[in-house]
């Protein structure tokens, strides 16, 4: 399957995490996990939200490159609006 890592460097990953799981808890699934991030599920799509005192790690895993590319746009983007103040870029990767 499909898959891409995020990363946003920011002080405030915990924060942001919580704040994205929050705005789409209102329309998917969402939950916390042990490790104190957040799991998103967009349809067949899982979206892994991992904070670390530097940077946000955003793992995310799709059935096919289509859907891939749509989760990653979308959860970037809001992540990106979320942090305009703080200049807040997400750069991506396949591995």
């Amino acid at each position: 399957m499909p898959t891409s890592l995020g990363r946003a460097s920011t002080d405030a990953a915990s924060r942001y995490a919580k704040q994205l799981a929050s705005h789409f808890g209102r329309k998917i699934p969402t939950e916390e996990t042990p490790e104190g991030g957040h799991r998103l599920t967009f349809q067949q799509t899982d979206v892994l939200l991992q904070p670390a005192t530097d940077h946000l790690l955003i793992r995310v895993v799709a059935p096919d490159a289509s859907a891939l590319t749509a989760v990653q746009d979308v959860v970037g983007s809001h992540l990106e609006r979320f942090g305009r103040r703080n200049e807040l870029t997400v750069t991506w990767e396949r591995p």
